[in-house]
């Protein structure tokens, strides 16, 4: 008796179903970040190891774990990560200051750790630790989100130190992610838009005048800022450098106009024959309209959309506040992350080095992120009527 009690307390939904839409869209998205993965990484994967398989068989097992692991999460009560957000909230202080000190360095900047049998960088395990925090924190407060002290500038606070690690690194397109999903999860919760643009002319003058001080006395936040500074004038005239820091922009866009319609054909892409310095990575959205064309950049488009509806549906059917941010933040976090990756690569704005969610190279980023839908999963058995 005491058994059933416990369980039943444990959680009353678990054996629901999960939403069906999403798992398919999802899994279609994998499929075919798959199989670009395999297209985009064969020429460089042969010329560094002579195997044209080795960066596809890698994401292919990762996948696999990353399934796997989507399927029990999906089974675990999502209320339970309520009761450890404070840690959350630590334990991506400690991630990141650990980047810092024990990271290893790679094109300009230090965003990895290496473990031996692989790398990983910490800032995708942070992004779903603060969705966590936050929507710990609102619900604790959500009686005093309305102040603008009590509500908006004490949960802006919690945020700066996180984002002032990310920017040291520097990785400024994960700050933008976290920053965009943890103010949007507070405008949810009841905090008050026009709070968030009257500050924002305040916090910009004093963000202004620090990071002016910064600049002249912290020589790392100085090649932070330097950084950044390339990564604007790149975009903004790119065959200035045509075979520096512009080269990659051009060579995506070359990709994209060759695809025209249907595309060349899966396969037949020329830019990723080594002129694309990441065809894998950060630009496998230019293989994929090289390769698919218009066409097969619209259905990929259509998947995301479809994730993100399904997304916004879980949030507003879940039982709780918490449920319902923590879905909402994830949900955000993809859809600003294939924002991004796509802009970038059609040069709609500067390079930041931000993955295409299902698609980009990176086996552990991809397990983490089938993880995270594991928990969008479980958050859609609770709404399961």
């Amino acid at each position: 008796m005491t058994k059933k009690r416990n369980v039943k307390g444990f959680s009353s939904f678990l054996n629901n179903p999960v939403d069906f839409t999403l798992v398919i869209t999802v899994l279609l998205l994998l499929s075919i970040g798959l199989v670009m993965v395999l297209s985009a990484s064969a020429p460089k994967s042969l010329q560094e190891s002579g195997n044209s398989y080795k960066y596809f068989v890698r994401q292919l097992i990762f996948a696999i774990l990353g399934i796997i692991g989507m399927y029990f999460v999906s089974k675990v009560d999502y209320r339970i990560y309520q009761k450890f957000y404070k840690s959350a909230w630590w334990l991506s202080f400690v991630l990141l200051l650990s980047v810092l000190l024990f990271g290893t360095d790679s094109h300009g900047a230090k965003r990895w750790i290496d473990l031996g049998f692989t790398t990983f960088q910490p800032s995708e395990i942070v992004k779903i630790l603060m969705i966590i925090f936050y929507g710990g924190i609102l619900v604790e407060n959500r009686n005093e989100l309305g102040k603008f002290g009590k509500g908006l500038v004490k949960h802006i606070i919690a945020l700066l130190p996180i984002i002032a690690l990310l920017i040291l690194e520097p990785h400024l397109s994960t700050s933008m992610v976290i920053i965009v999903t943890c103010c949007l999860m507070m405008i949810v919760a009841g905090c008050k838009f026009w709070q968030f643009l009257l500050s924002g002319v305040t916090v910009g003058g004093i963000g202004g005048t620090i990071a002016t001080i910064l600049y002249l006395s912290y020589q790392p936040f100085k090649e932070a800022f330097q950084y950044a500074v390339t990564r604007v004038v790149t975009f903004i005239d790119p065959w200035q450098d045509a075979t520096g820091d512009g080269w990659q922009v051009i060579q995506s866009l070359y990709a994209i106009g060759s695809g025209g319609l249907f595309g060349t054909g899966l396969g037949e892409s020329k830019q990723k024959y080594l002129y694309l310095p990441e065809p894998h990575n950060d630009f496998i959205f230019s293989v994929l309209a090289e390769e698919l064309g218009f066409i097969g950049c619209m259905v990929v488009f259509i998947l995301f959309a479809i994730f993100i509806w399904r997304g916004i549906l879980i949030a507003m059917k879940a039982p709780d506040m918490f449920g319902s941010l923590v879905a909402i933040g994830i949900t955000t976090m993809v859809g600003i992350q294939v924002i991004i990756n796509i802009a970038v690569v059609t040069s709609s704005m500067p390079a930041t080095g931000m993955q295409l969610p299902f698609f980009s190279y990176g086996g552990t980023a991809l397990f983490i992120l089938l993880c995270e839908v594991g928990i969008l999963l479980s958050i859609s058995r609770a709404g399961t009527k």
